[in-house]
C-alpha cells in the first residue's frame, strides 16, 4: 500500500514537457527537432573611427534604426551591444540561410557605410525559439516617455 500511494505520488510530481506544437516550430522556421540556421556576426572596430558630433549621433541613430527595420523584416532575431574587448563591439543573429544574405543585410547599416564597425561572419545552428525573442521583448519593454 506504501509502495502504491510512494509511486502515484512521483507520478503526480514528474514535470511535464509541453506539448510540441508542429504549426509553431514551422512558423519559426524549425526543423522536427526545433533548430534552425542562423548566422551571427560579430561587429568589431572598423578601420574609421567617426569622431563625436553631429555625424555620429546620426549614424548611431541610423544603426538603431536599420536594427529596428530589420528585427520587424524577420531577418534578424537578435542584436546587441559587446564589451568592447578585443574590439568586438556588438552581435547580430540573421534568420536567413547563408553568410551572403547576411553581408547583404549588414551591408546596410550605417556603422558599416561609414566604417565605424566591421563585420565577422559565422554559421549558426540553433533553436528556432530564438525568433520569438523579438516579440517577448516588445512584451517587457516599457514604452519610452513621451
Amino acid at each position: 500500500m506504501v509502495l502504491a500511494l510512494l509511486a502515484c505520488s512521483a507520478q503526480a510530481q514528474a514535470p511535464t514537457s509541453p506539448a510540441y506544437d508542429a504549426q509553431l516550430a514551422k512558423s519559426l522556421g524549425g526543423n522536427e527537432h526545433g533548430m534552425r540556421k542562423y548566422v551571427f556576426v560579430v561587429l568589431r572596430t572598423g578601420p574609421n573611427k567617426v569622431p563625436a558630433g553631429q555625424e555620429r549621433t546620426e549614424m548611431f541613430a541610423g544603426h538603431m534604426a536599420n536594427i529596428q527595420r530589420l528585427a520587424n523584416e524577420r531577418k534578424l532575431a537578435y542584436a546587441g551591444p559587446l564589451d568592447g574587448v578585443d574590439d568586438a563591439r556588438g552581435i547580430f543573429i540573421f534568420a536567413v540561410e547563408n553568410i551572403d544574405e547576411a553581408k547583404a543585410l549588414v551591408a546596410t547599416d550605417p556603422v558599416i557605410i561609414k566604417g565605424e564597425m566591421v563585420a565577422e561572419y559565422h554559421t549558426h545552428f540553433g533553436s528556432a525559439g530564438l525568433m520569438m525573442v523579438n516579440q517577448v521583448h516588445s512584451q517587457i519593454m516599457k514604452p519610452a516617455a513621451k
